[in-house]
Order: C-alpha cells, then sequence, then structure tokens
C-alpha cells in the first residue's frame, strides 16, 4: 500500500514568513492585473464561506478563495484524494448575479434571488452555482471575478506572457523559498513545454547564477525570463526598419506599416501608436520606438491580423434574410453526447451568447402535459420546453440584435402542440412573428434590419401564407410528414418512425410559422416551379455533400431565394461536425453544427462570423446573389469571383502551448503547424475576405512544419 505523503509542518516562524511572501506574490500579481489595493481583489484573496448547490438535497457549505497568482480559485473538498480542488479564471466563460442558471432555478426558491450566483465554464465543465451568506457579499463575489475576467482579457499579450511564466516559476519552486534551483528549473522548462537536454539546462542555470549560489533569485530569475522569452525574429524586422539612431522614428515604423503590413496607414497613426505604446520617456519626446515598444504594438489589438473595421456591424443589413450566411447549432438542447448526454436550458444559453442565431428543439410529449425537449430514442435527459423558452427569451439578444430562428423538430401529440404555441406566444410576446410584416402577401423576405430583435419560427405549416390575408384560414388541425431529420437516427440501429409517417398539426402552432415553413425537398427544379419563397427544406449532410458536388450552381440558385438549412448526420453520435465551407460556397444560409464540440469545424465557424461584429450574420458574396451568376466552386475557371493570389505562409514561432493532456505535467507537446485545403471533399474555394495584414507575432496557422 503507497503511503500519502505531506509537507512536513512549518514552524510558527516559518509559517508566518511564508504567509507574508505569499501577500507579497498576491500584491505583485494585483499590480500586474491593474488592481493594486482593490477592494473585491483583497475580499477574494481573504476568501469567504458559500453554499455549493448541486440539488435540492445536497446543499453544502464549502470555503472559496483566489489563490495569490490572482488566477486560480482555490476551494475544499470533502473528497478522500481531492482535498483541494482549484480551477482557472482562465476556464470561466461568465459570472451571472441571482437565479440565473437552471440548477440554481430548479434547487433554490426566490425568496434568495440575491445571494445567489453561478460561474458559467467554457467547454463542457459543469456550472459552479453557489449561494453567499448575504446580497452584499453575492455581489462583492461576483464583482471581483468579473474585474478580473476583464482585466486578465485586457492585459497584452506581453503582460500576459510574463504573469504565465513567473507563476509557473512558482509552481516549480517546490519548497517555496522564492529561489530555483537547477532541479526545479527542469522541472519548470517540462511546465512550459520546453524540452532541453541537461547540458542546456546546465548551461542557462550557469548564465543566470551570477552570484555562484546555486540558485537563482530576483534579478537572476528576471534575467532569465529575458533570455527565455527572446525573441530573434523581432531583432530581425526591428533592425530593417530602426534606421533612425538605432530606434524607430515615426517615418520608419510608417514605413514598417506601410510595407510589412500592407496598411493604408498615415504619419499621424505611426505618432498615435509611439504615443500609446512608448515605455521610454526619452525616446517618446524624440518620437522614436525602441524595441519594447515595438513588441507591446506587435502583441497589441493593432498588430492583428483580424481588420478592426470589421470589429462593428460594417455590412449591409438591409438585404433579404437569404442572401446572409446564418450562424447556425444542432441539437442545440445537448451538453455532450448525442446518446446518453444531458440536456439542458444552459447548452441554449452558451450558444446565444456566441450570437448563434438558429437553434434546434426537439419536442416531445412529456409528463403532466408539459412537452419536453430531448434527443428521441436516445437516452438523453430532458427539459421542459418552457424552460427552454424562457432561457432563450433571456439571453436572446445579449450579443447580437438580430434574428433568432427556433427551429422546431415537432413530435407531439395535438394538446400538447397547443399548449407549446402557448408558450412561445405568451412567453416571446411582441417578439415573436405571427404574420408576415406589412399589409399585403410577400414576395420575398424581410431583412435581418427589418427583424432586430425578433423570433421566427421554423417548423411545418398547414397551409399557404396568403391565407394569413384571405378568409380561408379555416383548418383546426390536420396531418403533415414529420421532419426529415426524425427518422435519421434509424443510422444507429435505434427504433424511429418512417420518414413516411405523419403527425397531426395543431392548427395554433401552424399558424406561428411565417418566414420558414418546413417542407420536403423533391428536386431543383420543382423547388423552383413549386416552392414559393418561405418554404425551405433541411438536408442531411450526406445528401447536401452530394448535391454541392454533383449540381453546385443549381443549389447556389436555389439559395438565392430560399433558405436551406443542413445538418450533421445521426451517425455523428459523439456529436462531432462535418466541414461547413462546401456547404457555405453553394450558398446554404443555416449550416447547423454541434456547437458543443470544441472542432476544428467549430473553429472555422467562429472565424466565419467573428467578423461584422460578430452578430451571427455574414453577408454572402455578390456572386452568389445574383442571378445571372453561373459560379460553381467546383470548377473554378473564369468569373468575376477568380481571383488568383500567392498566398505565403512563414510560420515565426510559438509560446506558451497549453499541455493537450492537464494530468500528464511531465509531457512535453511536440506541434506540428499545418497548412491544408479546408475545401474537401470536393475541394471547393472558400470564398471571403483576404488577410487584412501580415502578423508577425504568434501566428494562428495549420502546417506540417515542425515548430
Amino acid at each position: 500500500m503507497s503511503c500519502l505523503h505531506k509537507r512536513p509542518k512549518r514552524t510558527n516562524s516559518q509559517e508566518q514568513a511564508f504567509q507574508e511572501q505569499v501577500k507579497k506574490v498576491a500584491q505583485e500579481n494585483g499590480k500586474r492585473l491593474g488592481l493594486e489595493g482593490d477592494a473585491d481583489l483583497q475580499f477574494l484573496l481573504n476568501g469567504g464561506e458559500l453554499i455549493k448547490i448541486r440539488s435540492t438535497s445536497w446543499k453544502k457549505n464549502r470555503f472559496f478563495k483566489l489563490q495569490e497568482d490572482c488566477k486560480t480559485m482555490w476551494h475544499e473538498s470533502r473528497k478522500i484524494f481531492k482535498k483541494n480542488q482549484t480551477f482557472s479564471i482562465d476556464d470561466i466563460d461568465s459570472v451571472r448575479m441571482g437565479r440565473q442558471s437552471e440548477g440554481l432555478n430548479k434547487h433554490t426558491d426566490t425568496s434568495v434571488e440575491e445571494q445567489c450566483f453561478s460561474i458559467i465554464f467554457k467547454a463542457r465543465k459543469k456550472n459552479l452555482d453557489l449561494m453567499a451568506p448575504s446580497r452584499e457579499e453575492a455581489k462583492r463575489w461576483v464583482s471581483g471575478l468579473n474585474k478580473i475576467i476583464n482585466n486578465l482579457h485586457n492585459l497584452s499579450r506581453q503582460q500576459k506572457s510574463e504573469h504565465w511564466i513567473i507563476n509557473c516559476m512558482r509552481k516549480a519552486d517546490k519548497n517555496e523559498d522564492n529561489k530555483m534551483t537547477l532541479k526545479e528549473l527542469k522541472h519548470f522548462l517540462r511546465q512550459i513545454n520546453i524540452e532541453v537536454d541537461d547540458t542546456y539546462a546546465a548551461d542557462i542555470f550557469k548564465r543566470c547564477d551570477k552570484s555562484n549560489s546555486g540558485s537563482l533569485e530576483g534579478s537572476e530569475i528576471k534575467h532569465f525570463y529575458d533570455l527565455l522569452t527572446h525573441r530573434e525574429e523581432i531583432d530581425v524586422i526591428y533592425g530593417k526598419y530602426a534606421e533612425t539612431e538605432g530606434q524607430m522614428s515615426t517615418r520608419d515604423l510608417l514605413n514598417f506599416l506601410l510595407n510589412e503590413q500592407r496598411e493604408q496607414a498615415s504619419f499621424e497613426d505611426a505618432l498615435k501608436l509611439i504615443e500609446k505604446y512608448e515605455m521610454d520617456g526619452t525616446a517618446k519626446e524624440k518620437k522614436h520606438m525602441t524595441k519594447d515598444g515595438f513588441l507591446m504594438f506587435l502583441v497589441q489589438e493593432e498588430g492583428s491580423i483580424f481588420n478592426p473595421a470589421h470589429k462593428h456591424v460594417y455590412q449591409d443589413m438591409s438585404q433579404p434574410l437569404n442572401h446572409y450566411y446564418i450562424s447556425s447549432s444542432h441539437n442545440t438542447y445537448l451538453m455532450e453526447d448525442q446518446l446518453k448526454g444531458p440536456s439542458s436550458t444552459e447548452a441554449y444559453i452558451k450558444v446565444l451568447m456566441k450570437s448563434c442565431r438558429c437553434v434546434e428543439l426537439d419536442c416531445w410529449d412529456g409528463a403532466n402535459g408539459e412537452p419536453v425537449i430531448y434527443h428521441g430514442y436516445t437516452l438523453t435527459s430532458k427539459v421542459l420546453f418552457r424552460d427552454v423558452i424562457k432561457a432563450i427569451k433571456d439571453f436572446a439578444f445579449k450579443t447580437s440584435d438580430y434574428p433568432v430562428i427556433l427551429s422546431l423538430e415537432n413530435h407531439c401529440s395535438v394538446d400538447q402542440q397547443k399548449l407549446m404555441a402557448h408558450h412561445l406566444i405568451s412567453m416571446l410576446g411582441d417578439a415573436l412573428v405571427t404574420k408576415p410584416l406589412g399589409n399585403t402577401m410577400p414576395t420575398n423576405f424581410p431583412s435581418p434590419e427589418e427583424l432586430k430583435g425578433k423570433f421566427l419560427i421554423k417548423g411545418k405549416r398547414l397551409n399557404k401564407l396568403d391565407a394569413v390575408f384571405t378568409n380561408s384560414n379555416t383548418i383546426e388541425e390536420d396531418t403533415v410528414s414529420e421532419e426529415d431529420e426524425a427518422a435519421d437516427c434509424k443510422e444507429n440501429g435505434q427504433k424511429a418512425k418512417s420518414k413516411k409517417s405523419k403527425i397531426k398539426l395543431a392548427k395554433e402552432l401552424s399558424d406561428i410559422v411565417i418566414y420558414c415553413k418546413s417542407v420536403h425537398f423533391n428536386g431543383f427544379e420543382h423547388a423552383k416551379d413549386n416552392q414559393a419563397f418561405y418554404e425551405m427544406s433541411s438536408f442531411k449532410e450526406s445528401k447536401a455533400f452530394n448535391l454541392a458536388e454533383t449540381s453546385a450552381t443549381a443549389f447556389m440558385h436555389h439559395n438565392m431565394d430560399k433558405l436551406s438549412r443542413i445538418y450533421p448526420a445521426g451517425s455523428r453520435t459523439d456529436s462531432s461536425n462535418y466541414n461547413p465551407v462546401p456547404m457555405w460556397n453553394v450558398g446554404c444560409q443555416i449550416v447547423a453544427l454541434n456547437f458543443q464540440t470544441p472542432s476544428k469545424e467549430m473553429y472555422l465557424n467562429q472565424g466565419r462570423f467573428l467578423p461584422n461584429g460578430f452578430c451571427g450574420y455574414i453577408l454572402k458574396p455578390e456572386f452568389q446573389r445574383s442571378l445571372s451568376s453561373q459560379f460553381d466552386p467546383n470548377t473554378l475557371t473564369r468569373g468575376p469571383w477568380l481571383k488568383r493570389k500567392i498566398f505565403h505562409v512563414m510560420v515565426i514561432s510559438a509560446q506558451q502551448l497549453p499541455k493537450i493532456n492537464k494530468d500528464k505535467q511531465k509531457s512535453i507537446v511536440d506541434p506540428l503547424v499545418r497548412v491544408g485545403d479546408l475545401r474537401c471533399p470536393s475541394r471547393q474555394r472558400q470564398q471571403g475576405d483576404t488577410p487584412h495584414k501580415q502578423q508577425w507575432v504568434q501566428p494562428h496557422v495549420e502546417s506540417d512544419i515542425p515548430v
């Protein structure tokens, strides 16, 4: 049986000295974060008792505090082998005041609303639902955490690097004497993913140990940090342009901006950068930029490859809805896999906060007459339909004002459909579009601008939309075919209904389907002759990719006046994703992905919707909107869309790479940078903006070149 080793107990004087050192480190890190002397920061460092809530019966007192690195939260645990548990502030997505999580809504009473708050984590980690002893303390926890999150976000890359390096050093300082031995140095290098042999480690140690004491401390550690973070490539580019007394004059900096960054910059722009980033007073008086100031500038937002003009909504938002790519989620209710993962209102909140503008609701009959949402024919958990609608209402327009489409997969009985319609109408109120805009029958879609703050329902409808303007709207209920997705789970060998099966549709639910009526796809010619603009089809990925391969131009023309929704195959039980690029290349607007799964495909989606103010809508290129266009992404031979360019990729350097397996801290990340073609399987060309400028520091590229 193995023994559990504990650190020897400190004497009183040792403990006092240790606590003084901890306090000093916390002050240094607080200053580095721009929160020196901040009362809320001190409150978190002192810590306090909170009630951790997991269920109505599981509510436990736990002590929480911020560690001295001002970046890690510690909390006690009663688990034998996990007495001390921590999480990084970097892992927090948001902190919500009040009962704004599914858990707190279910397991606490409205009387404690102001004492509650939730810590929402990135990726799939569960929320932390907490209750403070008082309203004032809850507010201080939320305020303090938000300050740290915001200040960490606003640090320059150089400041983040320094903060990270120094705190990694402290973790490597095993005996906590604020010194670093050669053994501790080797441990530190492994922590930051630098693989070195003993000779190199001994050499760098000797170069820094000026006092020959056998350990590094104070300025020696700073020297080590400088050696470790030295950027030779910065020396090269700075030396090329620093032609004035060994420094960059305003004119030198302008030359760099024009020739290397390819910016449309002026003399005044260069001067502003010197005023903003040069730290040396003498150089600033001369209107010069030193190498330190230059490095500071490069790692700021002004040095990013992203075009700053696209940070806000800059595109024409007055065109018909179908002229835009729309950020869209599939099986939105799921937090994990599609067989037994949990369903949660939190999943909707997460995607809406990422500006997703089309969410999916799989609706089934629930107990006590209340419809529920879950992945049918599986073991995924259920969540009430009304709770989902409330969450959507509360969070739909937090990050974007543009319309949200609720894609209903309806498998409910008529009675529960009527209740669904009631919840939608009563809870969403005037924000729900229940009739066409205007007083006459429309011939095309309204624009995102006209639909700001509105909800659209996608689903089955019993009759044509023009029935709204006539007296023929008398149908009470009738049968319609189920959605194409309903039978897709057959691919998993699960019990499912036939695609040809019918369900009765309640008039109340039918009547609120206005601009997104679901119909079965019977070919492009049939759609052209028989489908109205508001009648849209959903395509499983395999069918959509086949159409994109064989009928790309026809698919693109179909999307010029109609909407198309693409969804992942049912065989993707792990909630993986397909490549969205070929679907965008044929003009598909609603390319739905599993947002709960971090992947290359989701990163492509994030990149696609990052411009235009991250509003969830991107205007399609003109050649995907013009009826005269013969664009075919499979055979790019001629046309205004064909622009031949030479694309140069230079891998410069990479730093602060995270470990893939955090449980194996001794492992070393050995990355590749892979340059690949994202057009597969049909090798379609991705259209879009060309890069705004070069990025000299930490480019985010993939290639088969070892870093």
